[in-house]
């Protein structure tokens, strides 16, 4: 099986379906959703989203920097893991995708996500221009995302 080597992969997809079943059956864990209602909770539990989203940017420094690119693999492997509990992360701050830009900026998340999750060890192709495709998709999702997450941040404190 292609998912076989990449378990970080299969547990994303599975926290991923999990969100998808408990969002479209509306299933709730009553604490959470009432710490979800909490403004203190909400920022920090996006604060911790934030920094995860932010962190996930360090494999980007790691193989552009020469000195830093030794530490390549390891850093992927740990990009791969995080980005494979992205979706409880994502969880943990709101059982819901919101409305209007921040609907926009969920789906976009998990679209990131599911593509992370299918990238080229599980497509198991050495084609060049798949990876270039692929990674400048990743890149450019991701960085609207990052754009998108600090208008949230700005807009949450502008109207607060």
């Amino acid at each position: 099986m292609v998912l076989s080597n990449n378990k970080s992969s299969i547990l994303g997809l599975l926290l991923f379906v999990a969100f998808s079943i408990q969002f479209f059956l509306k299933l709730e864990w009553t604490w959470l959703y009432e710490l979800q209602q909490q403004e203190m909770y909400k920022r920090w539990s996006g604060l911790f989203l934030a920094l995860v989203i932010g962190f996930q940017w360090v494999l980007s420094l790691v193989r552009t920097n020469r000195r830093l690119r030794v530490h390549n693999l390891v850093m992927q492997n740990i990009h791969k893991w995080i980005g494979a509990l992205c979706p409880l992360i994502f969880y943990i701050h709101s059982m819901g995708m919101g409305y209007g830009y921040l609907l926009l900026l969920s789906y976009i998340f998990f679209v990131n996500t599911i593509l992370g999750y299918i990238n080229l060890d599980v497509i198991k192709n050495n084609s060049d221009v798949l990876f270039k495709g692929w990674m400048i998709s990743h890149v450019a999702i991701s960085l609207i995302i990052t754009i998108l997450m600090l208008f949230h941040v700005v807009m949450v404190f502008y109207y607060k």
